[in-house]
């Protein structure tokens, strides 16, 4: 059992390592348009659509402050715009902007591909199999694990 435990984390490692690989080469696309904590800003307003500020903090576990300070340069750049909430004449609601759409977009077209390729160099048997492990993995890290702020798994 603890030669199967540390052989999973292994391989899971090694996985992450290409994963991640993956996430960082594809900011490559953008040409050095944006940081990748601007990129993240972008990641999590595509995912919210319009959304307040402090929510974009919340999401991404930053404090208000810094996410202001990305969203500053963000929307000097052209890929955030700032509306305000008629609901609420004090408060700020956030989009993204055509270019910061088609940023983000670029971004999800590149890893498509570069997965599809990784995935394309496996065994048909193999490659058949990845979707559920993965999806169980998903499963047994918990809702919202790596895109919300919390815990580790317990034990």
């Amino acid at each position: 059992m603890a030669d199967e435990l540390a052989d999973g984390v292994a391989a899971l490692q090694d996985a992450t390592r290409v994963l991640t690989g993956v996430a960082l080469r594809s900011l490559e696309v953008l040409e050095g348009t944006v940081s990748l904590p601007q990129f993240r800003v972008l990641s999590v307003l595509a995912e919210l659509g319009r959304a307040r500020s402090a929510r974009v903090a919340a999401a991404l576990g930053l404090e208000p402050s810094t996410v202001t300070r990305l969203i500053d340069r963000l929307e000097a750049a052209g890929h955030v715009t700032r509306v305000m909430d008629p609901s609420n004449r004090s408060a700020v609601i956030l989009e993204l902007s055509p270019s910061g759409h088609h940023l983000v977009s670029d971004v999800a077209a590149w890893r498509q591909q570069e997965l599809r390729r990784i995935l394309l160099r496996l065994p048909t048997e193999n490659r058949t199999m990845v979707p559920g492990v993965l999806q169980r993995l998903v499963e047994a890290a918990g809702e919202g694990y790596g895109t919300v702020p919390h815990s580790p798994v317990p034990l």
